[in-house]
């Protein structure tokens, strides 16, 4: 399960301040170090990892939060060969709290995209969601 590679993706909008999309961002998996780029009027700002350590805040929340039966759902839904992909409520992650969202028009200012590379998907989401016992 090292073999795991994060990559997130987030539009700022020009209402936004990308400082705070960021921190957004780094509220759910710590750290990161972060790309941009230009997309018609808009910045995506992309943010890339590897290793175990970059989703083990994003585990930490979801136990925290006790929503792991929730997220359990969405990643196994977002399961495509040797991806997860899956999407966070860009406002919801900027209190540093979880919300899983829908990729569009269902967050106003945009979701944050998240895309899981690894081995063994199922077993990634055994670890980050537990079957509750």
């Amino acid at each position: 399960m090292d073999e795991v590679e994060i990559h997130v993706e987030v539009e700022v909008n020009p209402t936004e301040d990308p400082d705070k999309v960021k921190g957004a961002v780094e509220k759910i998996f710590g750290s990161l170090e972060f790309e941009t780029r230009s997309r018609d009027w808009r910045t995506l700002l992309i943010a890339k990892t590897k290793g175990i350590k970059g989703i083990t805040k994003l585990r930490n929340l979801l136990r925290r939060e006790r929503i792991r039966a929730a997220a359990r759902r969405v990643f196994l839904g977002g399961i495509d060969e040797k991806y997860i992909v899956f999407y966070l409520n860009k406002q919801v992650a900027f209190v540093g709290h979880i919300s899983f969202s829908k990729p569009t028009a269902e967050s106003p200012l945009g979701p944050i995209k998240i895309q899981i590379q690894c081995d063994n998907p199922r077993e990634l989401v055994e670890w980050l969601a537990p079957k509750p016992t």
